[in-house]
């Protein structure tokens, strides 16, 4: 072989194995990652390290050592609640507003046929059940409920060990719809 050919045999074959072929391009490249990174780290560690020294501008909410004391926003929402008074009557009319405007189908209207004074049957609800673990707190469901029997509750502690835990009944047993609501 000629010098030429040798040359041209050189260019097509890749290098020998364990043996990388380093631009300075690369190791630029590198290096700038590097000093990105640990520029990056320190910058968080400076900001922790101000905390640990300014207590008084600390913002964060020393949960849960102050359980009894947490505030919170008045627009928090936490689940969907259905309210009863003192008799055990809540306002939910079975209309399934709040089933079809949920995305997620979080809550389900069952329905029972009840017997009323006249002896004609009528449509009842048995219960509404809601899944929380669907849930995605969106409060389209209370706007949607032309009667108010649903609200949005402050509680926020949700974590179960059993899933099944988070779908709930939000009638009480027993309950029926109040007089004067239709």
């Amino acid at each position: 072989m000629n010098k030429e050919n040798l040359k041209i045999s050189e260019s097509k074959n890749p290098p020998s194995e364990g043996r990388e072929v380093v631009s300075s391009n690369g190791i630029v490249k590198y290096i700038k990652e590097v000093y990105n990174g640990v520029a990056s780290l320190l910058k968080g560690m400076w900001r922790t390290g101000y905390y640990f020294t300014h207590h008084k501008e600390i913002i964060t909410q020393q949960y849960p050592d102050n359980k009894d004391t947490l505030n919170l926003p008045e627009r928090f929402k936490g689940e969907v609640v259905m309210p009863h008074n003192e008799n055990n009557e809540h306002r939910c009319t079975g209309c399934q507003a709040c089933e079809l405007a949920c995305p997620n189908a979080t809550l389900k209207v069952i329905f029972k046929n009840e017997l009323n004074a006249e002896g004609k049957k009528k449509k009842a609800i048995d219960k509404l059940v809601y899944h929380l673990e669907l849930c995605t707190m969106c409060n389209l469901c209370v706007i949607a409920c032309p009667s108010d029997a649903i609200v949005m509750a402050q509680t926020f502690e949700h974590s179960v060990f059993d899933r099944s835990l988070l779908t709930k009944t939000l009638n009480k047993p027993g309950s029926k719809i109040m007089d004067g609501v239709e």
